[in-house]
């Protein structure tokens, strides 16, 4: 299966284009930079272990993958703290990570029942 048709792909390559577009106009350089790194790291992690020959290999860059939207997900309510974002924009964000979240931790379980050990 190409990763362009999972769902988990689409949804987080959605997610980091809401995030750039959100923060395109940011003057907080820093923020900004590290914010989109962590919405992009996520779809190109998911793309990257999909086209890895192996379970293994897969499962470790979709659990990389997972890492960066816990990280998306934590710079989101900074966001909010600080006002960058408000509180709808923020509960919405969040949510998606959380889904998104849910849905690679599946799939690497999945992945790993297959792993040989």
């Amino acid at each position: 299966m190409k990763y362009e048709q999972l769902e988990v792909w689409q949804r987080s390559f959605k997610l980091s284009i809401k995030i750039y577009r959100l923060f395109t106009n940011s003057r907080d350089y820093g923020f900004k930079d590290q914010i989109c790194r962590s919405s992009i790291s996520v779809p190109s992690n998911i793309a990257e272990g999909m086209e890895r020959w192996s379970d293994k290999e897969k499962a470790r860059f979709l659990s990389i993958a997972k890492g960066s939207i816990g990280e998306l997900k934590t710079q989101v309510m900074i966001a909010k703290e600080i006002e960058y974002i408000s509180d709808e924009e923020c509960s919405s964000l969040s949510n998606e990570c959380e889904q998104i979240s849910k849905m690679l931790g599946s799939f690497i379980r999945t992945l790993r029942t297959n792993i040989e050990y």
